[in-house]
C-alpha cells in the first residue's frame, strides 16, 4: 500500500488535484449531511405538531363528549322551568312541588358539573353570537333600544361553547 508520502513521490500524483478531490468529498458530505439534518427537523416538527394537535383534539373530545346528549336534555330544563313557573302558587310543603324542586336542582347540578351554563341576555344588548332574535317589538324605554327585553327559550354554553342560542325578543 502506498502511504501519503509515497504518492507525494509518485509522478502521477498530482497534488492539488488531490485536495480538490478531498475538499469536494468534503463539500458533499457536508451537503448530505445539511440535508439529513434538515430532514430530520422537519420530521421532528411535523411529530411535535401531529402530537399536539391530537392531545388538543382529545381534550375538545373529551370536553364534548355528552354534547349531543346534553343537547338532547335542554328541553326537559325547559319544561321544568315552565312547570316551577306553573307551581309558584302552590305552597312549599307540598310533596309534589318538593319532587319537582329536587329532581329540577339535581338536573341542575349535574349540568353545571358538565360545564352548561345558561346565557343570561335580559336587558342585554342584542349579540348574534349568543342570541337569535325572533322578533322585535317597540322599547317601553329608550335605555332598551337594542336590548332584550323578553326570552322565549333559554340559550346555554357548554365550556364556554354555544351549544343552543338564546331565542330572544329585541326592543326598538
Amino acid at each position: 500500500m502506498m502511504n501519503e508520502n509515497e504518492n507525494m513521490q509518485d509522478p502521477e500524483f498530482n497534488s492539488d488535484e488531490h485536495v480538490e478531490n478531498t475538499s469536494t468529498e468534503t463539500q458533499d458530505l457536508t451537503n448530505q449531511l445539511q440535508e439529513a439534518n434538515d430532514k430530520y427537523a422537519r420530521l421532528f416538527a411535523e411529530f411535535d405538531n401531529y402530537k399536539k394537535r391530537t392531545s388538543r383534539e382529545k381534550v375538545e373530545l373529551l370536553q364534548s363528549a355528552g354534547k349531543d346528549v346534553i343537547i338532547k336534555l335542554l328541553p326537559v330544563l325547559d319544561d321544568f322551568d315552565r312547570a316551577l313557573g306553573f307551581m309558584k302558587d302552590i305552597p312549599n310543603d307540598d310533596p309534589v312541588k318538593q319532587g319537582v324542586d329536587l329532581v329540577y336542582n339535581k338536573l341542575q347540578k349535574t349540568m353545571d358539573q358538565l360545564g352548561v351554563k345558561e346565557i343570561n341576555v335580559i336587558g342585554q344588548p342584542f349579540d348574534p353570537e349568543f342570541q337569535e332574535a325572533i322578533t322585535s317589538i317597540p322599547a317601553p324605554s329608550d335605555d332598551l333600544k337594542n336590548k332584550v327585553i323578553d326570552v322565549i327559550e333559554k340559550g346555554y354554553l357548554m365550556n364556554d361553547s354555544v351549544i343552543r342560542f338564546a331565542k330572544v325578543v329585541v326592543g326598538q
